[in-house]
């Protein structure tokens, strides 16, 4: 049986691309999506998983960057927060508003006034988009969230920004799906060997990282839109640019939730930077960490947890603390931060998310540097106008690529769903109607998905126990979601491996049907190779 991906694999040499995208993380997959949806002929590879680096270890915020008027980065902040407000009105099931709790410890080098005036400027910069901030007193942050340590605290305040309902890696997933369905060719675990120019086009060798083969891909242009690896790729294409990246770990803890507040609480770390509680479904996500390192590849370690943890107990009223026995998963990302090329001094920590890019016009070599999950539909404008200046026709340049389908669509799909009791199929352990959660994740092919489970009631079954997945939604996966590895399918498409402990996954009734789906007669294999690689990132 052809999968997809060998599918797509199978068209790399057929003809000249307009467009080879190097790397599908967020910036690769709007831009694939954009390009894609305009009319040019895209290919996009990844040396991992689509979403497999940065845009799968974020915070899970789309926020405005409010922390960006501490360093008077005002036109930044008021760009962030008008993205922030397209992408919520164009993703209404996905990007929501959340109120943000923040309370502000004694001795801080702000009083909590000050700040909340602060918050007041940044509603007005949102164009009143969201609720209103509220000023909060000791006693007031106490009445609200009741597991907020307030004995070190001098008041608070309450704002609104908008959180991603799902993971960001699905998010970034469905912009590539996207992509595919305007006849992107895209595939992972695909790694650039090298490019170089050949009669006025890009000659790429590509090594597959699955089989081993070689391939060679022609295109008139190239995007380098590694995330933490552009200015890697750059140097093997010799590519000079005006920009380069440092780097910021940012780690996350996975745990039971701790507060059925469905609030983000905010503080400021020991080290004064931002720290946040997130809920997550039945889990809290907690951190982040802001830790500079020297190269993309970066691992949680011990003091990180430490940290993490010792922050959360110390501003927390717990009934007993946390410890490394509570974590159920970790999150490391690496967060690429753009600089001049030439800055060798410049503070990192005074250094903002937002994006560059360099063009190399005359050959046609785009990169991406920096950015963040706020921005990316301008990333994905920004470089459709620039791939025009590199002479590629788009013949539908004003084509709107991004965004869910429309109320007719979406009506259909309800009136459908009710029509067939879909959301009486909700499992017990799920933390919302399942007809909310086929329409978020899947959208218009979620009315596909009904009419497979109308014909044969067996696909509505909790296929993996202890998880909230059907049996209907692992065969979408399997023919549509270019599972390569049972990673790609715990940790990405869904986040199975983010809210249920490592041993009681690997144990759970089903999850072997589910290899049997997802990977055919390879099944045993891909259930090892997800369980030997688990046990060397632990050790």
């Amino acid at each position: 049986m052809t999968t997809l991906r060998q599918s797509n694999i199978d068209k790399f040499e057929q003809g000249i691309y307009d467009v080879l995208i190097v790397g599908a993380g967020i910036n690769g997959a709007v831009s694939a999506a954009a390009l894609a949806a305009k009319g040019a002929k895209v290919a996009l590879i990844d040396q991992g998983d689509f979403a497999g680096s940065t845009s799968s270890n974020s915070s899970n915020l789309a926020w405005g960057g409010i922390k960006y008027l501490e360093s008077f980065e005002y036109n930044l902040v008021y760009k962030l927060c008008k993205s922030r407000n397209h992408l919520m009105r164009n993703y209404p099931s996905t990007v929501k508003e959340i109120r943000f709790l923040t309370s502000i410890q004694k001795g801080f080098r702000f009083p909590p006034w000050l700040i909340f005036i602060g918050t007041i400027i940044y509603w007005i910069m949102g164009g009143f988009f969201t609720r209103m901030p509220r000023y909060l007193s000791k006693k007031a942050i106490k009445q609200q969230a009741s597991v907020v340590n307030i004995d070190n605290v001098s008041g608070g305040f309450e704002y609104s920004d908008s959180y991603l309902y799902d993971n960001d890696a699905r998010f970034v997933f469905n912009f590539i799906r996207s992509s595919m369905s305007y006849g992107c060719i895209a595939a992972n675990y695909i790694e650039l060997v090298k490019s170089e120019q050949q009669d006025g086009n890009w000659v790429s060798q590509l090594h597959d990282r699955i089989s081993g083969k070689p391939y060679r891909l022609r295109s008139k242009t190239l995007i380098n839109a590694s995330g933490p690896y552009v200015d890697k790729v750059n140097q093997i294409n010799q590519q000079p640019t005006l920009h380069r990246h440092v780097f910021s770990k940012g780690i996350h803890l996975i745990v039971n939730r701790i507060t059925e507040l469905n609030k983000v609480l905010t503080f400021f770390a020991d080290d004064g930077r931002l720290f946040f509680i997130i809920p997550m479904g039945p889990k809290t996500c907690i951190g982040t960490t802001d830790t500079q390192v020297e190269q993309p590849g970066a691992k949680v370690t011990a003091q990180d947890r430490a940290f993490v943890l010792g922050n959360v107990n110390k501003l927390l009223d717990l009934a007993r603390p946390l410890t490394e026995q509570d974590i159920i998963a970790e999150r490391c990302g690496v967060r690429p931060l753009a600089i001049n090329s030439t800055d060798h001094t410049g503070d990192w920590l005074q250094l903002s998310r937002k994006h560059a890019i360099d063009m190399d016009r005359t050959h046609g070599y785009l990169s991406i540097f920096g950015g963040k999950l706020t921005d990316c539909i301008n990333v994905g404008n920004e470089v459709t106008k620039l791939i025009r200046q590199c002479g590629i026709n788009l013949p539908y340049p004003e084509y709107k690529w991004y965004g869910e389908p429309d109320d007719s669509v979406k009506n259909e799909f309800y009136h459908r769903a009710k029509l067939m009791g879909l959301d009486d199929l909700t499992p017990n352990i799920s933390t919302e109607p399942l007809s909310q959660r086929f329409w978020r994740r899947y959208g218009r092919n979620a009315i596909n998905m009904l009419e497979q489970i109308r014909e044969n009631p067996a696909m509505a079954e909790l296929l993996i126990k202890k998880a909230e997945y059907l049996r209907v939604e692992v065969e979408h996966a399997a023919k549509r979601e270019m599972v390569t590895k049972l990673d790609d399918f715990l940790r990405r498409r869904s986040k199975i491996s983010l809210v249920v402990p490592h041993q009681d996954l690997i144990s759970a009734p089903g999850l072997a049907e589910a290899c049997k789906i997802l990977f055919a007669d390879q099944w045993q294999s891909k259930l090892q190779e997800y369980i030997d690689d688990h046990q060397e990132t632990a050790l």
